[in-house]
């Protein structure tokens, strides 16, 4: 068997090639790289494609508009919350909105559940609400911060609609998470949607040829895994089913969508058919579960 050649850069033959081009797959070492939206290209190919190349601040001239609408929403969300339960919501107390929109599979008492409330008895609509519903002021604060700067991120990689399509999934894999790991618990919040941010970046530094290992993000995921699972009161199973569905979703448009033989529509197709999937799943779970 004869030993494996070390792969060199198309245009600098005496040069290792780092990555491949997301055009047109020729092998580029580090001085032919230009980054894209999603993934690095030949100087030939950016040239051809006349498309924008984002390097250094420049990447970040690009307003990220739907991370701001979310945000927005979010906040305003709680201050409705506020004006509807009174000021203790802003100390993280659960009054009727959370109990209205939260997610839960069923409401009960012992083995004993109270008909028509939760996701298992038609409110469906639960696995989304929950996502903007926050507790108290310090936990809407930490995670619209992590949204802007995540969220901010994802959108100028992958653009608005790619972006937009990966928080809901994100949002819609942290529900799925919580209903199985926790159906009996009243939860909130925007955070298993922020981890599945954090799975699509992932999954965008691997399309750029950045390993696992390498990855900036590595550090802030360990961290907040450790919180994760150190805090009583914190959802493990909604930031890990957001987590999943973040990269899952990323890998789809961010990565396998910005190969050439692949048409555009097919990895939004996909994420869709995962956003279903999470919604249809979290329905049926909850409606089979019997609380004990």
């Amino acid at each position: 068997m004869q030993p494996a050649v070390a792969q060199t850069c198309y245009r600098h033959p005496d040069q290792p090639a780092g990555v491949i081009c997301q055009r047109c797959d020729r092998p580029i070492c580090p001085r032919c790289m230009h980054q894209a939206s999603v993934g690095f290209h030949c100087p030939e190919c950016t040239k051809a494609g006349k498309q924008k190349v984002y390097q250094g601040i420049g990447s970040l001239q690009t307003r990220p508009v739907l991370t701001q609408v979310l945000i927005g929403i979010n906040v305003a969300v709680f201050l409705l919350v506020v004006a509807l339960d009174g000021s203790g919501a802003i100390g993280g107390d659960s009054g009727q909105v959370h109990l209205d929109y939260g997610l839960i599979a069923k409401f009960h008492q012992g083995p004993f559940v109270f008909p028509g409330y939760g996701v298992g008895e038609g409110e469906w609509y639960r696995m989304v609400t929950s996502g903007f519903l926050h507790y108290g002021v310090i936990h809407l604060l930490m995670n619209m911060y992590a949204l802007w700067i995540l969220g901010a991120a994802v959108e100028h990689l992958g653009g608005r609609a790619r972006f937009g399509a990966i928080y809901a999934a994100s949002l819609m894999g942290g529900s799925l998470g919580a209903l199985l790991l926790s159906p009996g618990s009243l939860t909130a919040g925007a955070s298993g949607a922020i981890f599945g941010l954090m799975g699509a970046i992932f999954l965008a530094h691997r399309a750029q040829g950045i390993p696992f290992r390498n990855s900036p993000l590595l550090p802030v995921l360990l961290i907040n895994a450790l919180f994760t699972l150190g805090i009583s009161g914190i959802s493990i199973g909604g930031h890990l089913g957001g987590f999943l569905a973040g990269a899952a979703s990323g890998w789809l448009l961010l990565d396998y969508g910005s190969r050439r033989d692949v048409e555009k529509w097919v990895p939004f197709a996909l994420t869709a058919v995962l956003v279903v999937g999470c919604l249809v799943t979290g329905v049926v779970f909850a409606t089979a579960w019997t609380p004990t």
